[in-house]
């Protein structure tokens, strides 16, 4: 038996044969065009017919994973779109004469080199991207259609790498666990195994060898970890480690419906984070008690212009309709950092988690910001709908972005247009608003600890950094600290406090929020059952 070791992107155990996933090693003839012109019109009728081909893998990915990750297709449709991108195929075909497959696969290259020497991890990761949306392009130049790989029995896919059309590609029931050598955890494929709940490992200290093809193997996504050929002891208990994987699911279905009490009797509301409304189906599947983060910057980000007040008011609208009555928090737009969006038109930032992002960007922007307030008080009327604004660090903002709602309901009572002032919250996510919590309590109506920015800004590690991952340390102690300061000062206040970043969803630490008196965790719709269970067996009366 032999093990190999990477990081872990989903956990899980998976028993099955490897299937080594090879592309293709054919290299891209590389000769003179005899009328280029014709050639770069046969190049715009593959990138047209490429965009096509992207529509449908949207739709299958918005049927089989969401909203959120379908939208890994419409970027792939925006570098289709880039006008870099293709002036630099143009340049190739017209003024050298090269044949348009050669053009498309140097420009790959090129745009794939320069993604890779970047200094932020996010783009970093799009390097996969862009070879993903040539390697498609060339297909279609040559004649090649889209490969679809089906396999008789549920299988380990083992690979150098996976793009996400060929992840979203396999058939799901067929997949056992993904293993690549290559990767991050920020890739595209890597959140989709993650919503796909399939085991996943990458960065696999692997030679890549097809002699593995065909080998019994063990995958342990939780210890990032793949066995091959394991013996017959170490199989028997691995078979006994799955069985009781598959056990706690089938025990946590049993938890619909129940309350999220402790056996002392202590009860915290658990909501849901979602990216859009096609995700609050998987809301009301996982029993949630509301909505505790709706990231209204996605309406933005599969948008290619500002959405108007009617598209986010419909949205909106919609969500709280669906949730009857339970309460749904909207984050106002968080767009900037790692969220770039290319017709807001923001200029390059040296240090832009430090730039100007979500509530910087909405004071600066009035426009924007009002025309998606507007859209939440409408909304507000039908329903229960909260409020949140991210990245505070003043008092002064909070005041600003109050006037700016009591200015949007003024001129809304003047149009005659129902609306309501729905409850507003804030963002802690900055070391800046802990220390002035006690302040900003006053001011408004619930906290939300955002513990990914929080840790981040906290520790100074930039939590995409995969290199920085030894120095991250989710369970240090100035971030739970802050996370009882915040309690304490909400409470004094007589505000109630949640947390929707990642640690919400870590069941090591939610005896610890509940001694510290948080009222509501929000995670990912997948992780409401086992913060349900977690939360029934503590019992706050022992130390």
């Amino acid at each position: 038996m032999k093990s190999y070791h990477g990081k872990s992107v989903y956990g899980g155990i998976a028993i099955g044969k490897i299937r080594f996933w090879k592309k293709s090693d054919a290299d891209i003839a590389c000769y003179r065009v005899k009328n280029p012109d014709e050639e770069f019109i046969r190049f715009e009728k593959a990138l047209s017919e490429a965009k096509n081909q992207i529509d449908n893998l949207k739709e299958k990915a918005l049927n089989e994973v969401g909203e959120e990750n379908a939208e890994i297709f419409e970027i792939h449709k925006l570098m289709l779109e880039d006008k870099d991108y293709i002036e630099s195929v143009e340049n190739i075909i017209c003024n050298q004469g090269i044949n348009a497959e050669y053009a498309v696969s140097a420009t790959a290259e090129t745009f794939a080199a320069m993604f890779s020497g970047m200094d932020d991890h996010y783009m970093q990761a799009r390097a996969v991207d862009v070879r993903d949306i040539s390697d498609r392009i060339v297909d279609i130049l040559s004649k090649k259609s889209e490969s679809i790989v089906s396999y008789n029995e549920p299988v380990i896919i083992v690979a150098e790498d996976l793009t996400p059309s060929e992840a979203l590609q396999l058939d799901k029931s067929k997949i056992l666990a993904f293993v690549t050598f290559k990767g991050s955890l920020n890739s595209h494929t890597a959140i989709l195994a993650r919503t796909m709940n399939i085991p996943a490992i990458i960065g696999v200290d692997l030679i890549s060898n097809e002699d593995i093809d065909g080998n019994l193997a063990v995958v342990d996504g939780f210890s990032g970890t793949i066995y091959i050929e394991p013996d017959e002891e170490f199989l028997k208990k691995s078979y006994q480690c799955l069985k009781e994987e598959l056990e706690k699911k089938e025990l946590l279905e049993t938890l619909k419906g129940k309350e999220n009490t402790t056996l002392d009797g202590k009860k915290i509301e658990l909501f849901a984070n979602i990216g859009n409304i096609k995700d609050v189906s998987l809301v009301i599947e996982n029993d949630a008690n509301g909505i505790g983060l709706f990231r209204s910057e996605f309406i933005f980000l599969e948008k290619n212009t500002f959405p108007s007040e009617e598209e986010q008011f419909a949205i909106y609208k919609n969500a709280v309709e669906t949730m009857a009555g339970k309460k749904v928090i909207i984050r106002t737009l968080d767009i900037g950092a790692d969220k770039k969006v290319d017709y807001f038109k923001l200029e390059q930032e040296e240090n832009p988690a430090l730039g100007l992002r979500a509530i910087r960007l909405c004071i600066k922007r009035p426009e924007i910001f009002k025309t998606q307030l507007r859209a939440l008080l409408r909304a507000s009327f039908y329903g229960n709908l909260s409020i949140m604004f991210p990245m505070i660090t003043s008092l002064k903002e909070v005041c600003d972005v109050k006037r700016m709602v009591y200015q949007t309901a003024a001129e809304l009572e003047s149009q005659n247009i129902n609306y309501k002032i729905p409850e507003m919250g804030i963002m802690i996510e900055t070391p800046a608003a802990v220390m002035i919590s006690d302040e900003l309590a006053k001011e408004v109506d619930f906290f939300s600890i955002g513990t990914n920015d929080l840790s981040q800004y906290s520790m100074a590690i930039d939590r995409q950094n995969e290199e920085l991952d030894e120095f991250f340390d989710p369970y240090h102690k100035a971030i739970i600290r802050m996370i009882d300061i915040t309690t304490q000062n909400a409470h004094k206040a007589g505000i109630w406090v949640g947390i929707c970043g990642e640690l919400a969803a870590d069941t090591d630490l939610t005896q610890t929020f509940l001694s510290i008196g948080v009222d509501e965790l929000s995670v990912s719709p997948s992780r409401l059952l086992p913060v349900r269970k977690k939360i029934r067996e503590i019992d706050l009366r022992k130390k």
